[in-house]
C-alpha cells in the first residue's frame, strides 16, 4: 500500500502485544498510547488490534502505492498530504502516488497511522508488535527504513477502496474533539500501589503533590522521574508481577514509571499505579516534560475508563 521515503526517527509496527507471554519473561510490549492506537483503527475500519505505525517525535514520508485509507492520531506532528494539512483524528482517502509526510512536531512525544486492512508484520508470539531487544515482529523486528514497503495484513472493506461514493463518506468519519485525550493536562490520576504503606507522610504527601519531570533516560520500557526523593525504605521484597503503569521506587528514592517494554517482574517497592485512562497521556511524554500525580480511588479510575470506551464506542456506529 504504501513505500517509505523517509523513515522518521523511530518508526515501527505496533499492535495491542503480547501479555500472554509474560509468563514467559517476555515483556507485553505494543503501543504507548492505547487509546490514539485503537481510535486510528476504529477511524480506518479496523478492529482494534490491527497493526498500526507508532512514529515517535518525528514522522515518517509516506508515497501510496494505490489507493488506501488512513487514519492519523495521537501526537501532533503537523501532517500534511501533498504538502497540504491533512486532519488529525479524521480518515483521510489517499490516492495513487499521494504522499503524506510530517512538517514537524508541535506537541506530544507519538503519532499512530492506521492504514484500512491493518498494517502487515511478522508475527512472533501472537502479536505483530515490534521488539527492538530481541529484533523480532513487526517489520523484521526493526524500525522502518527507506524504501520499506508496507503492505496490509487483510483485504479493506469494500467502502475502504477508491474514490468511490461509500469511501469518501467513511473518510469523514472523525473523533470529536472533546472526546480526545487531554493530553496537555500532565496532573495524572493514580491509584495507592499495594506499597503505599512504606511511604512516611512527608514521602506520601510530595508523591501527591509535587511536580515530577521525566529524565533524558526515558524509553518505551520506563521513565525515570526527577523530583523530590521517595522513602520506601523496609525489608527487601521478593519478586513480583509488574504492569505498565506502576511506579517503582528504587533505592535512590527517585520513582520510575514503567510503560510498555516494563520488565514483567521486580522488587522495587510500588507505591502507586497510574489510571488506565492516564496511560495515554503519560504515553505522549518526553524527557524534561513535567507531570504530577493526583490520588483517586479505584471507582474514579474505572469511571475515567469507561468514559474513554465510551469516546471509542462511538467511532463504531
Amino acid at each position: 500500500m504504501l513505500r517509505v521515503r523517509k523513515p522518521g526517527l523511530l518508526t515501527t509496527v505496533q499492535d495491542l502485544g503480547r501479555p500472554n507471554a509474560m509468563s514467559a519473561g517476555v515483556p507485553p510490549g505494543g503501543v504507548m498510547d492505547r487509546f490514539a492506537h485503537r481510535a486510528a483503527n476504529l477511524l480506518a475500519g479496523n478492529e482494534e488490534g490491527a497493526a498500526t505505525l507508532e512514529c515517535t517525535v518525528s514522522g515518517p514520508a509516506l508515497v501510496a502505492l494505490q489507493p488506501c485509507l488512513v487514519a492519523i492520531t495521537g501526537a501532533d506532528f503537523d501532517p500534511l498530504v501533498n504538502g497540504r494539512p491533512a486532519p488529525m483524528w479524521t480518515s483521510v482517502i489517499l490516492g495513487p502516488d499521494d504522499q503524506l509526510s510530517f512538517a514537524g512536531r508541535r506537541s506530544g512525544a507519538r503519532a499512530y497511522i492506521a492504514v484500512a486492512g491493518g498494517i502487515a508484520g511478522d508475527r512472533w508470539l501472537g502479536s505483530f508488535s515490534t521488539n527492538l531487544l530481541a529484533q523480532r515482529g513487526g517489520f523484521h523486528g526493526r524500525p522502518l527504513i527507506a524504501g520499506d514497503v508496507i503492505a496490509v495484513a487483510s483485504p479493506p472493506a469494500r467502502r475502504a477502496q477508491g474514490a468511490s461514493q461509500s469511501a469518501r463518506a467513511i473518510s469523514r468519519h472523525q473523533l470529536n474533539r472533546d472526546l480526545r485525550p487531554a493530553y496537555a493536562d500532565h496532573m495524572l490520576p493514580a491509584i495507592a500501589g499495594p506499597h503505599i504503606t512504606r511511604l512516611p507522610a512527608e514521602s506520601r504527601k510530595a508523591l501527591f503533590g509535587s511536580a515530577y519531570t521525566v529524565g533524558r533516560d526515558a524509553d518505551r520500557m520506563g521513565y525515570r522521574l526527577e523530583g523530590h526523593s521517595l522513602d520506601a525504605s523496609g525489608d527487601e521484597l521478593l519478586s513480583f508481577g509488574l504492569v505498565a503503569g506502576a511506579l517503582q521506587v528504587p533505592r535512590s528514592g527517585q520513582p520510575i514509571l514503567l510503560m510498555a517494554d516494563h520488565q514483567t517482574a521486580g522488587g522495587y517497592p510500588v507505591v502507586a499505579t497510574l489510571a488506565g485512562a492516564a496511560m495515554p497521556i503519560a504515553a505522549q511524554l518526553l524527557p524534561g516534560d513535567e507531570l504530577s500525580f493526583v490520588e483517586v480511588s479505584i471507582e474514579a479510575a474505572l469511571r475515567m475508563r469507561a468514559a474513554q470506551r465510551a469516546a471509542l464506542d462511538s467511532l463504531k456506529s
